[in-house]
């Protein structure tokens, strides 16, 4: 059956209080706000304040009222032959006393009245409707939290407003530079006020050797926009490399017109930067330009990092070239490449060593953030005897001579490792080796020349005291060399311990070996462990106690040397007494 309303008062009374229509009108105009959200948001407001206090089994409807401005609330209630649930339901014998022409099934909604100007109508409907809607006593004081419920959803629905604007205004502006006012400091992070709204400065975000007062200005890159409950949260950074190559687009006209890109940077904050760029234009050059006349662009940039030195190099494509760029002003006299691990062994004069490394390293660190190429830097005399040792290495292996070695060398071969793990066609391309159907043969004899070469680690080491590194005690593992270590370095295998209870799933999934690399090296650490280790331990003591017996031994030797010295002065000074006794008794 239809559904039908009735009230007790059909007319709307005159607001006597404020018009929250106009108020609404005002709100949406002067923040923004669509108008049917705000009305949507305070029916809402009034219809949760009203399930609070008059009860949570009414069925109750709020709809705003255009013309007086205010919220009308309904309860409505369904007419059943017997009332299973009172503040749903009227049976159809209370309807038809109460003067309502209602028929079972029929919904009836009632108005209730709530606002102070509407209390002559509220008295009016309980003395006829109050047996049925049991609102008289629940009713008083609910007016009063109504108004407090729509004051404080219009006020916090300004605020939300607030805070999209502001977050619309500032999403878009991720990785851009920003200006603002250092306002305070919270704990060790920066508040800096961007006039709409603030931002943060964190302590990890700031350059260490920088410091601020409050009204500074202070200009930053804008490293994240977050969406938080209290507003968007906007975090600025002074470290990222982003405002380097921001500063740099913003004083070189060259950069923002795209003639001159900025192919790569790296920095480390407040101490040096490097950065890398290329010209589309054949007759721009592109350092020149970052440089500026005199040095005015790039002495704008630094001059805004406050000090911060910065290294500007042309891109190449040739990655050694680009790296030599990146290196400068350090020169090398030779580039290395290997390309299966994105290395590259850098030459450099003794002369010219710690220049190309740098302040602690900073150098070679900004040059390899600079390029993606893992970098290590190596004089010539260093290198030179890397060679001599490499060479004399591959020397051991049965059938090779220190001329073939020496080939192999140039040709790329580091290790006795390098060449037990190389295929039949990398080692058929070596003249003076017999070919591909020889290379199972120089395999096998560079793994045997391997396990020489460990053996007489394991004596050497057996006759030293001073502690063992954590990598000497790998490279006693058979079939671990320099290049395994790193690959296992990748797996967090740093000890022969990691390496014994690492599982065999671990080692092939992280560290790149193969099934039967993983095995050897595996079987090697628990030997290592279970006898090699136990081998050495007990000839180190040995030694140990050998060396603390001659210690004793020259300890005894000099207390007795000291002892017969002592002895004989004694002697010689008795003697030097008694003849001075005598010469004197003479002359008397």
């Amino acid at each position: 059956m239809a559904s039908k309303a009735s009230t007790a008062v059909t007319a709307p009374a005159p607001s006597a209080g404020p018009n929250l229509a106009q108020t609404l009108d005002i709100v949406a105009k002067d923040k923004g706000i669509d108008r049917q959200v705000l009305v949507q948001t305070l029916e809402s407001a009034i219809l949760s304040a009203a399930r609070k206090h008059l009860g949570g089994a009414r069925e109750l409807v709020a709809r705003f009222n255009e013309k007086d401005g205010g919220v009308d609330l309904f309860q409505r209630m369904t007419v059943v032959d017997v009332v299973t649930q009172p503040e749903q339901e009227l049976s159809v014998e209370d309807a038809r006393r109460v003067g309502l022409d209602a028929e079972v099934g029929e919904q009836l909604a009632f108005q209730v009245y709530y606002r102070p100007e509407e209390a002559r109508r509220a008295a009016e409907q309980d003395e006829v409707f109050g047996d049925i809607l049991q609102l008289k006593a629940v009713r008083k004081g609910f007016g009063r939290i109504a108004a407090q419920a729509a004051k404080q959803v219009i006020i916090q629905r300004v605020r939300d407003a607030e805070r999209e604007i502001v977050f619309n205004e500032y999403k878009d502006r991720k990785g851009e530079i920003i200006t603002g006012i250092f306002r305070r400091f919270e704990r060790n992070d920066i508040i800096v006020d961007l006039g709409r709204a603030e931002a943060i400065l964190r302590s990890r975000d700031q350059v260490p050797r920088e410091s601020y007062r409050p009204g500074e200005r202070i200009v930053a890159y804008v490293k994240e926009i977050e969406r938080e409950a209290k507003g968007p949260q906007i975090i600025l950074s002074r470290g990222d490399v982003g405002l380097l190559i921001k500063l740099f687009e913003g004083e070189v006209p060259e950069i923002y017109e795209g003639i001159v890109k900025i192919v790569a940077a790296a920095r480390e904050p407040g101490v040096r930067s490097k950065i890398a760029v290329q010209s589309r234009d054949l007759d721009v050059d592109p350092v020149g330009a970052c440089v500026g006349v005199k040095g005015s662009r790039v002495q704008a940039v630094v001059q805004e990092l406050r000090g911060e030195r910065i290294d500007i190099v042309p891109f190449d494509r040739d990655p050694a070239r680009f790296v030599c760029n990146a290196i400068a002003p350090a020169e090398i006299s030779r580039v290395i490449i290997n390309e299966n691990d994105h290395a590259m062994e850098l030459v450099v004069p003794d002369e010219k060593l710690s220049l190309a490394i740098g302040r602690k390293g900073q150098n070679v660190r900004l040059a390899s953030q600079l390029s993606g190429w893992k970098l290590d830097i190596i004089s010539e005399t260093k290198f030179k005897q890397m060679e001599e040792e490499s060479i004399a290495a591959l020397s051991l292996i049965a059938g090779v001579t220190p001329a073939i070695a020496q080939t192999m060398y140039k040709l790329g071969f580091r290790s006795l490792e390098e060449v037990s793990e190389a295929t039949a066609d990398e080692l058929a391309g070596i003249p003076g080796l017999g070919g591909g159907e020889n290379a199972d043969r120089i395999k096998a004899a560079a793994e045997t020349a391997m396990e020489e070469l460990r053996q007489r680690r394991l004596r050497d080491a057996a006759k030293r005291t001073e502690p063992l590194t954590e990598k000497e005690r790998l490279l006693f593992v058979r079939g671990v060399g320099e290049h395994t270590i790193e690959l296992l370095a990748h797996a967090q295998v740093h000890t022969v311990e990691q390496l014994h209870q690492a599982t065999e799933e671990t080692l092939l999934r992280e560290s790149g070996l193969g099934l039967r690399k993983v095995r050897q090296v595996k079987a090697g650490a628990a030997t290592f462990l279970t006898s090699e280790q136990k081998v050495i331990d007990e000839a180190r003591k040995g030694v140990r106690e050998a060396q603390a017996q001659e210690a004793r031994e020259a300890q005894e030797a000099a207390a007795a040397a000291a002892a017969a010295a002592a002895t004989a002065a004694a002697e010689a000074a008795t003697a030097a007494n008694g003849a001075g006794e005598s010469s004197a008794g003479e002359a008397n």
